[in-house]
């Protein structure tokens, strides 16, 4: 045993800061988690989507291309259904987002009758080229959206948005 005693004051400080410490740690470790967890998680958004459509048979002419997956809310699974508007260009395929950049409407290709060759936002009348470019002096603010593309065994698979690298 020790000579050096501790006094009643030395005694309650060290157990005060004691207590304090694992109260503050028990506050602030599930704060640290709940800004961290989210970077630790796996997530799939990177995946790429097989659809029905095969690449041999996709044309000049933009079609609708619907995408099933299942989507994965806490402890609630669900299948959602996403599109496309999918054409081929040259050699390249080429697959926009119908989400307009005005209000988050969905564009439609060849809607609009005095634009045969344009897709089309009913909301308010917002146009855009094949390309995806906004048509100037329409509401759009800016181009739609790319969709990664990829093939697998000869049929097409779309991946996460990224933004249009078509228009210049």
């Amino acid at each position: 045993m020790s000579n050096n005693r501790v006094s009643r004051r030395q005694f309650l400080s060290y157990t005060l800061t004691g207590v304090g410490g694992f109260m503050a740690a028990g506050m602030l470790m599930p704060m640290v988690r709940f800004a961290i967890d989210p970077v630790l998680q796996n997530h799939g958004g990177g995946d790429f989507i097989q659809t029905e459509h095969k690449i041999a048979d996709i044309t000049e002419e933009p079609v609708k291309v619907d995408l099933k997956f299942e989507q994965v809310d806490a402890w609630y699974k669900s299948e959602v259904t996403n599109m496309a508007w999918v054409y081929k260009e040259g050699d390249q395929i080429i697959a926009l987002s119908p989400v307009c950049k005005h209000l988050g409407c969905m564009v439609n290709w060849a809607q609009d009758s005095a634009h045969p060759d344009q897709f089309f936002c009913p909301c308010h009348a917002g146009r855009y080229e094949k390309n995806g470019k906004n048509v100037p002096g329409t509401p759009p603010t800016g181009p739609l959206d790319e969709y990664e593309v990829s093939e697998k065994d000869g049929y097409l698979m779309l991946g996460p948005t990224k933004a249009n690298t078509l228009v210049k």
